[in-house]
């Protein structure tokens, strides 16, 4: 069985773009999209533990994608649910190269 074929969902990567401005003239955060529909594969994943800095930081999703350009700092769309990437980790294995996302759900 190959890596493409366990991944059964299909995601938007949103990357923050600057220079928007809202109605009074203040920066707006403006999310636009990146990459659309690109194969992955939520997995719920409650209380996961990760250190980022010297903050403990809970994930309760990970997400499996193709080795495509996504960075912490970007944001992941699944079925009208949106997601904050907290660490994203590459893992390799004898003929394919993937990550694997830490998320939380945006609040």
């Amino acid at each position: 069985m190959s890596f493409n074929s366990l991944l059964i969902d299909t995601c938007t990567v949103q990357r923050y773009t600057e220079g928007a401005v809202d109605d009074y003239g203040k920066p707006a955060k403006t999310w636009t999209n990146h990459i659309s529909d690109e194969p992955c594969r939520l997995v719920a994943n409650p209380n996961r533990e990760i250190k980022v800095g010297a903050e403990v930081v809970i994930a309760d999703y990970d997400l499996f994608i193709g080795d495509v350009d996504v960075t912490e700092q970007d944001r992941i769309v699944i079925d009208e649910i949106t997601y904050e990437i907290i660490s994203v980790l590459l893992r390799k294995s004898f003929s394919s190269h993937h990550k694997e996302l830490l998320m939380r759900v945006v609040r």
